[in-house]
């Protein structure tokens, strides 16, 4: 996946597997062709399943992945990468061995060495707002220039050009186009960024 080409990772919660493709169609057609789909419901492996299925030329993965049960499940289903709200060594053995990206969630330097530790250079940070946003990113920055960013958590549209205006972010993201028409905040996101 190329999330530095993409520069924003739509997180898709899905409380029925029947959202799944007129949601990820929408942000496709938004020109914003990427999905972590969020595993906090009930759905989410089979609503991974069919976009996989149905979207192959979608980044698609799986997000709020806590565990390497989850993991291991996620990657059945067809994830190409997976996203936690923090670090899991577990989840990074699973990742490691498919040979697939993960993004685990690290907010302070400790957490960023362990990530590194893992071999894992690409980080989300979450949630951005809370842990001290840009400024924050900055900061860390200056200690580990090998790591790349992901802020979730407070990224909208009224701020994601900073964030993406910083080398230290390889994307934004978070649900703020997920909200209302969907195809038309799409739209206007991949107009904002060029």
């Amino acid at each position: 996946m190329k999330l530095d080409e993409i520069r924003v990772l739509p997180v898709v919660v899905l409380k029925t597997v029947e959202e799944t493709v007129p949601k990820l169609t929408a942000l496709r057609d938004g020109g914003i062709p990427a999905a972590e789909i969020t595993f906090r419901t009930a759905c989410a492996p089979e609503a991974l399943k069919l976009a996989a299925e149905t979207f192959p030329d979608m980044a698609i993965g799986a997000g709020t992945v806590i565990n390497a049960e989850q993991a291991k499940q996620a990657l059945e289903a067809g994830a190409q990468f997976i996203v936690s709200p923090g670090l899991s060594a577990g989840v990074a053995a699973v990742c490691r061995e498919a040979g697939i990206p993960y993004f685990p969630g690290c907010a302070t330097p400790t957490e960023i060495m362990a990530a590194l530790d893992l071999g894992i250079t690409t980080v989300k940070f979450f949630p951005a707002s809370v842990y001290g946003g840009l400024a924050a990113v900055k900061a860390l920055s200056a200690p580990f220039p090998q790591v790349r960013f992901l802020p979730t958590g407070g990224v909208d549209e009224s701020n994601l050009l900073d964030f993406l205006a910083c080398p230290a972010i390889v994307a934004v993201g978070g649900s703020f186009m997920m909200k209302g028409d969907i195809l038309e905040n799409c739209k206007r996101i991949r107009k904002l960024i060029g």
